[in-house]
């Protein structure tokens, strides 16, 4: 079977369940992948009509398809019988090269970042930024240790600009995200002037553009030199720039002296660890987030035993909040000193623990694992291969790049989306709730 063919039929597993059966038997069934160019899949039809019916009715469905599928593919071709004319092509129309942008998280706000003496500084700037960008602090750099709440303070700056100005163009994106729109222009050739301005068309024309983990620009000469005319033409324009990195930029290996002048010629926010104080308020908050009520000496006890990071204290309290779940029984000190007895310490038995959820819901759903990690894209896949992401990321204190890998080398923005998504039917689907604590029990047990 050819790689087109397969991209196909990945993605008639999800039209046959967001197509009408009437359209998926008359229409859908009737297409037939022939060829791929570059990331456009092209199909064949019996008849004019048929092209005319799906180019009306369905192009939006095929390719909302490929998409959920993960094909890749960004656009289809649609020839008639023998025929090799595009029957949807038009000289004007240009094919989109890059991959959508990626999501701001609603969920991070100022509201929902505890503010404590160890982070006074940086909220404060992130605020100032958030309410006058490209005025005050540009660019904005923000660096320090994983874990410490850089992505929140980011995404709670865009949440405030598109709350106080919904037409304004704030676009978030990972420094990896930077350099794979770079390296999908450069694959399609330099000569490709569309395809240039399609990339500095998604990076220049933002009223803010924030950049995560710019670390990784190190040893990549090409992305530093795009990055560079970037990171001019917007402050130029007295567009606001923010970026992180988990180091200084001075440490950031082979990183340019210009781009190293630049990141340092604006406002230098250190993230530190949080104080003991600020560990507690972070706790309490977040377990008010999901209904519980955690005491102080409760608080304190989860605060002395983790580690610097906010995502070690959402890790231990997700220990807390499940065995009280499993032994039906309010959380206190006692339980909180069991829990933490069994919580998972190293890296290795994260990893371990990541690989015995991944076996429990195969068991529990009756699928394989390869069906789990896989591509296929039907509903008794979708909905186990979710649960099982959304438990990761309930049940660990890993990030979510690893539980990514983990479910067959998936983003994290798939993660964030499978997260989101279970959250949600948790609350509105009976059945789906009672599966995910069943899981859940048996995770702990075991």
């Amino acid at each position: 079977m050819e790689n087109y063919e397969i991209l196909w039929n990945n993605a008639l597993d999800v039209l046959r369940n967001t197509a009408s059966s009437i359209a998926f038997s008359t229409y859908i069934s009737k297409i037939t992948p022939v060829d791929l160019e570059g990331r456009k899949l092209v199909l064949n039809v019996p008849t004019e009509l048929f092209a005319r019916e799906i180019a009306n009715r369905l192009l939006d469905k095929i390719l909302q398809a490929l998409k959920t599928a993960e094909t890749g593919v960004t656009s289809v071709k649609i020839t008639v019988g023998d025929s090799d004319k595009d029957y949807l092509h038009k000289d004007d129309e240009v094919e989109p090269l890059l991959e959508s942008s990626m999501e701001i998280n609603p969920r991070y706000t100022f509201d929902s970042f505890v503010v404590g003496s160890s982070n006074k500084f940086l909220y404060s700037a992130a605020k100032a930024v958030a309410e006058d960008p490209g005025k005050n602090y540009n660019p904005l750099f923000i660096y320090g240790g994983t874990g410490l709440g850089k992505t929140h303070i980011m995404h709670a700056i865009a949440n405030y600009v598109k709350k106080e100005n919904p037409t304004a163009n704030v676009l978030y994106a990972t420094c990896e995200k930077f350099t794979t729109d770079l390296i999908t222009i450069i694959r399609q050739g330099k000569g490709s002037a569309s395809g240039a301005q399609e990339f500095r068309n998604r990076y220049r024309n933002v009223d803010v553009l924030i950049i995560d983990d710019v670390q990784f620009l190190a040893n990549k000469e090409a992305t530093q030199e795009e990055f560079f005319h970037t990171f001019n033409e917007l402050y130029s324009q007295e567009k606001q720039i923010i970026l992180s990195a988990d180091c200084h930029p001075s440490q950031i290996a082979t990183l340019s002296e210009r781009l190293k002048t630049r990141f340092e010629g604006g406002l230098m926010a250190q993230v530190v660890s949080p104080d003991i104080e600020t560990k507690i308020a972070i706790i309490q908050r977040k377990a008010e987030e999901r209904k519980y009520i955690i005491n102080t000496e409760v608080a304190t006890y989860l605060a002395e035993n983790s580690s610097d990071d906010v995502r070690s204290l959402e890790g231990l309290l997700n220990k807390v909040i499940f065995a009280s779940l499993l032994h039906e029984s309010p959380i206190t000190i006692s339980l909180a000193m069991e829990a933490i007895k069994q919580a998972v310490s190293s890296e290795n038995k994260e990893v371990m623990t990541t690989t015995n959820i991944i076996n429990i819901v195969c068991n529990f759903y009756d699928i394989s694992k390869n069906d789990l990690l896989g591509k296929k894209r039907n509903k008794e896949l979708v909905e186990p291969r979710q649960i099982c992401m959304y438990l990761m990321t309930e049940l660990l204190s890993i990030p979510l790049m690893t539980i990514g890998q983990a479910m067959g080398g998936r983003d994290h923005t798939t993660v964030i989306h499978a997260r989101d998504k279970v959250a949600e039917l948790i609350q509105t689907n009976s059945r789906i709730a009672t599966e995910v604590n069943d899981l859940k029990n048996l995770i702990l047990k075991k």
